[in-house]
């Protein structure tokens, strides 16, 4: 047998090669005739090749078998063309269609990728749901690296390791609880803390924030009220919050603004476990654990006869300080991690910081506590496009922080008071000339007359 008659048919060959591809090819002359398809392109578009090869591309448009064709301008420009295709049964797809030069320069061929836009939006979804389960994994991450935290609590401080041991005990029990401290410290955080660790953690758990409650609304929205109590009420009613926390926990913050007429009222269903609802005179037993929360000194408010001693006295069962985050400076990095960790995954950042911003949180007193530390380092991440963090991207004022006063020699009993007070003035104001570094930009933020800062530099020997 002649040994060329074994060679392959080079256009089964071709077909063959197209048939292996994965996206629909559709290739055409120069002067728009089809010259052939694969086996994607037939299912992607319903057209079958024996329908169409052979057929000037325009013929086979005006005849209805799809609504757009790139060939005749791939021809003219010489460029890759882009468009969206309808078939004839509705079928959409995306066309890439791109030159093949001859010898000579000139458009010999047009090959059209075709690929089903359908397919495209659900690999498009499966991207997304994949980018989401990632971001929950490596939340996931965070949650399990981050060793100093136990429950929600974020800590490396004694004082709050044996706080949350104390609240551990008290969990447990039924007992009603005070919060104390200042404001943005985790009262909220801890009260949850205390229900997830009680019996009554499956049920649910309600929070009332008693400051920004209108005075003639608590009593509704605490103990409810009935059909036509007063007017705009809901014709059917309304349970109040005592008895949509039955069986669970009710969560009241602040409940040193509670004005005194409510506070009596309070103080009658912590002792008896039952409401009446406004506009009504049945009793509605219910099985609330109670836990309380203010920044105020309530023995103070006592005193002052602002706060009612009996409803103290009853809500002074289980009292848990929280101290400031200035008195538990072992926190603050571990805050400042967390914090930072959190907000780069939710916004797909990879910011860091630097030592010397480690330091200016420690020596700042953080007034606001923990609550301004996360609204601080949430706009760190989402303000500034830098992904290393230093001092100079902080605000002048954590420069400054009345904290250096206690790096001062207190305990030097060879200064006098006005000495001290010198110590700290110079060190402030060369801070101050150090990062603003002119007399006119310290004045400024300062708020004083140039003068005066020249003056008090000039004492210093701070110019040069």
């Amino acid at each position: 047998m002649d040994k060329f008659s074994q060679r392959p048919d080079v256009g089964k060959l071709h077909e063959g090669i197209l048939d292996v591809l994965s996206d629909g090819i559709y290739v055409s002359d120069a002067k728009g005739k089809t010259l052939a398809v694969n086996h994607m392109y037939e299912q992607l578009t319903g057209l079958k090749k024996e329908e169409i090869t052979g057929k000037l591309v325009t013929d086979l448009r005006n005849q209805g078998n799809f609504d757009v064709v790139l060939n005749p301008e791939v021809v003219k420009t010489g460029q890759k063309q882009t468009s969206v295709q309808v078939t004839k049964e509705g079928r959409r797809v995306i066309l890439n269609a791109c030159p093949v030069f001859d010898e000579s320069g000139k458009v010999a061929l047009v090959v059209t990728f075709v690929r089903d836009i359908t397919l495209l939006t659900q690999l498009k979804d499966q991207i997304a749901n994949q980018q989401e389960i990632i971001d929950k994994f490596r939340e996931v991450q965070i949650r399990n690296k981050t060793k100093m935290q136990k429950g929600t609590v974020i800590f490396a401080s004694k004082e709050i390791n044996e706080l949350i041991n104390l609240l551990e005990k008290v969990a447990k029990t039924d007992a009603t609880v005070l919060l104390l401290g200042e404001t943005g410290v985790g009262k909220d955080v801890f009260s949850k803390l205390i229900h997830e660790r009680s019996l009554r953690h499956n049920e649910p758990f309600f929070k009332v924030d008693c400051s920004t409650i209108p005075e003639n609304l608590i009593e509704s929205e605490l103990f409810g009220y009935e059909a036509g109590a007063f007017s705009g009420a809901n014709t059917k009613g309304k349970p109040g919050l005592l008895e949509m926390a039955d069986k669970g926990t009710l969560f009241l913050d602040e409940i040193g603004e509670l004005p005194l007429l409510m506070q009596s009222k309070l103080l009658r269903a912590l002792q008896d476990q039952e409401i009446i609802r406004v506009g009504s005179t049945k009793v509605r037993k219910f099985n609330v654990r109670f836990i309380a929360a203010t920044n105020r000194n309530l023995e103070e408010e006592v005193k002052s006869g602002r706060f009612r001693s009996d409803l103290f006295y009853r809500l002074r069962v289980a009292v848990l300080q929280i101290p400031p985050l200035r008195e538990r400076r072992e926190d603050i990095l571990a805050l400042t991690s967390y914090f930072f960790e959190k907000y780069n995954t939710k916004y797909r950042k990879d910011v860091t910081y630097t030592q010397e911003v480690c330091k200016a949180f420690q020596n700042y007193r953080w007034p606001g506590n923990v609550r301004e530390m996360d609204n601080f380092i949430q706009s760190l991440i989402v303000t500034r496009d830098k992904e290393v963090l230093n001092a100079s991207d902080l605000p002048p004022y954590m420069h400054f922080d009345a904290i250096e006063m206690d790096r001062l020699s207190l305990n030097n009993e060879t200064k006098s008071l006005d000495e001290l007070m010198a110590d700290y003035e110079k060190k402030l104001l060369k801070q101050a000339l150090d990062t603003y570094g002119s007399i006119a930009k310290v004045a400024k933020f300062f708020r004083v007359d140039r003068t005066t800062i020249f003056r008090k530099a000039k004492k210093y020997s701070l110019l040069e």
